[in-house]
């Protein structure tokens, strides 16, 4: 693990969003799930991220959410926000939404203009870097949005715009481990709901943003790692071995890990859960597989 100075090191947790009985956020229930967090030892909270459902969101629920989880960490760790929006002046507007609430940094995704060439999202990445009061970093998953940029796109990104400081990937570990050797001087995370944790840990990546379903075995994981040394990575090794099936179960995709991810750690967290459309909804046989993944796994305190 390399390239990573406070903030940008260390487990941050993206946010599901949960909804209450009649079809609006839960204030309670994303209260709860932040204090779960923190009280796992994380190192910073992150929302509006896919897991957060934002593209379901209206603007006022976005920085509705910014404003809440800012509220609930009360400054005991960074927060970073992922930015959302099919124009600059959309993503502008919300990163200023985030600085007033005092994230300390940001997470840009892409326009979903798949018409975008490499050049244009440079430039559409840049121009909102430039004028970001935050630290930014871009959420670079092709798979799962379906526009991204290349290694050598992200290694021009940070060459021409001061202000990239961070990647959020979202491959395996052998990719991470290509881009990390680009660019020597960029933080670089993963996502995929911390699967491959050891192996893109042991590829120099700086942290990484999962679910909260196994929130306290990551963080641990990230510990043990970080303190290296052959029992360490042992141990670091067991423990990903516990949480594997769960994170495999919940990672095929994004709806999966929404709908899935979600109520395993809804379980954990002591909440109900109200899906809001559209979206996968659970199945007998789903729900079945999910009690066999998430048995062992008790209460959050």
């Amino acid at each position: 693990m390399n390239k990573g100075s406070p903030p940008f090191h260390g487990i941050y947790p993206m946010m599901y969003a949960f909804f209450g009985a009649d079809g609006g956020l839960d204030r309670a229930a994303m209260r709860r799930q932040v204090e779960a967090c923190l009280a796992a030892g994380t190192h910073g909270i992150a929302v509006l991220g896919l897991a957060t459902e934002v593209g379901k969101l209206s603007d006022h629920e976005r920085r509705q959410l910014i404003d809440w989880t800012a509220e609930d960490i009360a400054g005991r760790v960074p927060l970073s926000v992922t930015i959302f929006g099919n124009t600059a002046e959309d993503q502008l507007s919300l990163i200023a939404a985030a600085a007033n609430a005092g994230a300390g940094w940001v997470v840009l995704q892409p326009p979903r203009d798949m018409s975008m060439s490499e050049d244009d999202l440079i430039r559409f990445f840049g121009g909102v870097i430039d004028q970001s009061p935050l630290p930014a970093a871009i959420q670079n998953a092709p798979e799962y949005i379906g526009i991204g940029l290349t290694p050598d796109g992200i290694t021009r990104l940070r060459r021409e715009h001061a202000n990239f400081v961070l990647l959020k990937g979202e491959g395996p570990a052998l990719l991470i481990r290509r881009i990390i050797e680009q660019t020597e001087d960029l933080a670089v995370f993963n996502g995929r709901a911390g699967l491959e944790l050891p192996d893109n840990l042991r590829a120099g990546c700086a942290g990484v943003i999962p679910a909260a379903e196994c929130i306290e075995s990551l963080v641990k994981i990230y510990e043990l790692m970080s303190q290296g040394g052959e029992a360490n990575e042992a141990e670091a090794e067991r423990l990903y071995a516990c949480v594997l099936p769960l994170i495999t179960f919940t990672m095929q995709s994004i709806d999966q890990m929404i709908c899935y991810g979600k109520r395993a750690a809804a379980r954990r967290l002591g909440l109900d859960v109200h899906d809001r459309e559209p979206g996968m909804m659970p199945t007998e046989f789903g729900l079945a597989s999910l009690e066999r993944y998430a048995a062992d796994f008790p209460p959050f305190s």
